[in-house]
């Protein structure tokens, strides 16, 4: 019995090691592919300079030069790769979880409803908060901070300095760190949902194992789950990218996530809260589908 236990847990170890390590493999395709795209959304979503998503791209080559685009890419590259392997780990943790919850409460039938999936998404997303907001308030500062010589921070370290010295860790650092979570919860129950339905619906379909479906299918889905994680959470990023650009102390324009939301819907309406969701939704296929797609092949390869 004692030994029985044991090859559980290691073997439960095991399978937690290569969810994480497959994860952390797909954020770093997903930095990559996705980061020109990024940084336009949020100076779409941070300023009201730019006419179109083409305008505000064109502008920041022609002033700013090619490199631009990749304006604070070694946070989110080391940061966003660790964000995914969380976000895989804690989904596919929570989703073991859930299986054996059913499979002892509906005799031995341990397929999750779909509505589970969406909770076991959601927690992966409440999971990944502890490292997200911070990383993602630091991205945003670099990517608006102003060009040149101007430029308030000198690099990613420098701007945690700078952030805590204004008003501590938490309200500083971690700014916008309530509406992240709402963001991430909402995201990721859709982002994993929509997957494992369009993965578990082409199986049934064919009759064949996930495991024998192609690549390509998977990226095609993968960029489908990345259009349904931003048409269902996009105004929170908008709050949230507001609130972590914004100025401190006397130069704070928004107070509370409450306001912001306020504010933004008085000054902006509904159209306000969907700002720059054109080079989002445009980002999100290749970036979501590249990283299902690689995330699928590394744990294929694993076992």
């Amino acid at each position: 019995m004692g030994d029985a236990t044991e090859l559980d847990i290691e073997h439960g170890g095991s399978r937690v090691a290569k969810d994480l390590f497959s994860g952390a493999v797909g954020g770093i395709a997903q930095v990559l592919i996705g980061q020109p795209f990024d940084i336009v959304k949020v100076r779409l979503q941070t300023s009201t300079q730019y006419s179109s998503a083409l305008d505000c791209a064109t502008k920041i080559f022609q002033n700013e030069g090619p490199r631009a685009f990749y304006k604070g890419t070694l946070t989110p590259l080391i940061g966003i790769g660790a964000c995914v392997s969380v976000q895989f780990g804690a989904f596919h943790w929570a989703r073991r979880q859930l299986e054996s919850r059913n499979a002892q409460q509906q005799q031995n039938n341990p397929e999750l409803s779909y509505g589970q999936f969406y909770l076991a998404g959601a927690f992966a997303g409440l999971a990944n908060t502890f490292l997200s907001s911070p990383i993602e308030h630091i991205r945003i500062r670099l990517q608006t901070q102003p060009h040149g010589a101007a430029r308030l921070y000198r690099g990613p370290v420098d701007c945690v300095r700078k952030l805590a010295a204004h008003e501590g860790l938490m309200r500083g650092v971690y700014r916008g760190s309530a509406v992240t979570l709402l963001r991430e919860a909402q995201a990721y129950g859709f982002w994993f949902l929509t997957f494992e339905y369009l993965m578990n619906a082409d199986a049934r379909r064919n009759g064949v194992d996930r495991k024998e479906i192609s690549t390509l299918k998977v990226a095609t889905y993968g960029g489908l789950a990345g259009e349904a994680l931003w048409i269902a959470s996009y105004p929170f990023d908008v709050v949230k990218s507001k609130m972590q650009s914004d100025g401190f102390g006397a130069q704070q324009k928004y107070k509370t996530m409450r306001d912001a939301f306020g504010q933004t819907w008085r000054a902006e309406g509904a159209r306000g809260f969907w700002k720059g969701i054109g080079p989002t939704l445009l980002r999100a296929m290749p970036v979501s589908g590249g990283t299902f797609a690689v995330v699928e092949l590394t744990m294929r390869a694993l076992g």
